[in-house]
């Protein structure tokens, strides 16, 4: 496997009435199809490190690549673009908009990047179908269980097919058995050949589902432990269809 992900002696130091360093001298390296889970306590870095890969912060020192893309480089209007056509987010409190039917927030993401509105539909419609919730395409999120949110997150994360997944603690609002579902979902979907980087808390998880476990102690790596291989299986139809590449 070929490394999807770069980070070279990566930094991050906030400035306030106390200079905070979040990350210091980060290097790592995460390769296509890993399922890598990252941990350690509140204030470790976790979080800094996912938005460092997500674009949505830069590094104050250091360089961050993935699929090619200096990160830390982009505009903020190529960033946008990054983060439509490379990235897929699944957050701890689904972040979906309650205005929007759950067929439109699976949409939206597709539709920003120029989809034709037949095709984000048909490719919304296929992903609710495989994640188990079709019947629940009309509704709106408030009316849905907050497993059900989280598998509309998923689908919307998915439709364009981004090269990596990024998810901030998926099952932390959720109650243990919806939250198993959802990690099942995640592992059915990480065998299918789609890389996925979560932050959780929580050590059985990360041990039961991931291929890599990254500690994280006052913003530096104190442990990186390879887990039990699992096969990767060739892409279904999940993973199918990819809406295109957009000039950075």
């Amino acid at each position: 496997m070929s490394d999807l992900i770069e980070l070279s002696n990566v930094s991050k130091i906030y400035d306030g009435e106390a200079s905070q360093t979040a990350l210091a001298k980060v290097s790592l390296s995460i390769a296509a199809g890993q399922f890598v889970a990252v941990m350690g306590p509140s204030g470790s870095g976790k979080s800094t490190l996912l938005n460092m890969i997500a674009g949505l912060d830069k590094p104050t020192q250091g360089d961050v690549l993935v699929d090619s893309v200096r990160v830390n480089r982009l505009s903020e209007a190529a960033l946008a673009r990054y983060r439509r056509a490379r990235l897929g987010f699944v957050f701890q409190f689904f972040n979906l908009l309650n205005q929007l039917t759950v067929l439109e927030n699976v949409m939206l993401p597709a539709q920003l990047v120029g989809s034709r509105s037949q095709v984000a539909r048909a490719r919304a419609r296929q992903l609710l179908d495989q994640l188990g919730i079709a019947d629940k395409a009309s509704a709106y999120p408030a009316r849905l269980s907050g497993g059900q949110r989280q598998r509309v997150a998923i689908a919307r994360a998915l439709i364009n097919q981004p090269v990596v997944l990024l998810a901030d603690e998926p099952t932390g609002a959720l109650d243990s058995h919806s939250g198993d579902s959802v990690m099942d979902l995640l592992a059915e979907i990480h065998r299918q050949g789609q890389t996925v980087v979560m932050v959780t808390h929580d050590a059985r998880l990360a041990s039961t589902y991931s291929s890599r476990v990254i500690s994280l102690r006052d913003g530096r790596v104190v442990d990186d432990a390879a887990l039990e291989t699992r096969p990767i299986q060739a892409p279904s139809d999940l993973l199918h269809i990819r809406t295109g590449e957009i000039d950075l």
